[in-house]
């Protein structure tokens, strides 16, 4: 069976894509799994407020370093999951062949059939290149310029949505 690939987004690439990055490496460490941002500045770190973040789930990304998105992160991904509407408003308008790959995890988590099935096959059944989106329930809110209550209460929301996730994605 393949192994997965799968790339997060999210605007900065320093918190929420990170967030479910690392959750998707620590429990499934076969997988290929990438985080990019569609806003970045290339190589920063994240900061103190996503470390603490991290560290409420046992996590750590100390080597992390935001990378912006590029075509090659989309084509090497079997399914790209964004954190925010605005993001696959983003590849549809900027990166249109991967549209159809393209989902935020709320969506994810309430329309991925479980297999069997390879994944690509079950993400295209979903029809997401033309889904409407809706940040009303699909966003998982950006916590950045906020307090450290913001990125804990984003981590534990993003790590909710990872142990549905995961199991649909694939064993």
């Amino acid at each position: 069976m393949d192994v997965p690939s799968l790339l997060f987004i999210c605007t900065g690439n320093a918190t929420r894509s990170v967030l479910a990055g690392v959750l998707a490496e620590r429990e499934r460490p076969a997988w290929r799994v990438r985080t990019a941002g569609t806003f970045v500045i290339e190589g920063q770190p994240i900061s103190w407020r996503t470390r603490r973040a991290l560290e409420s789930l046992g996590l750590q990304a100390d080597a992390h370093r935001g990378t912006q998105l590029t075509a090659d992160h989309l084509a090497a991904a079997d399914v790209v999951v964004a954190l925010a509407c605005e993001h696959v408003a983003y590849i549809r308008r900027n990166h249109p062949e991967a549209a159809a790959r393209t989902t935020t995890l709320h969506r994810l988590v309430a329309t991925l059939p479980k297999g069997p099935g390879p994944l690509a096959g079950r993400v295209a059944g979903l029809g997401l290149a033309g889904a409407e989106i809706d940040p009303a329930w699909e966003d998982v809110e950006d916590p950045g310029g906020g307090e450290v209550e913001d990125y804990l209460a984003c981590a534990a929301e993003i790590d909710t949505l990872m142990r549905t996730a995961l199991p649909l994605l694939g064993d």
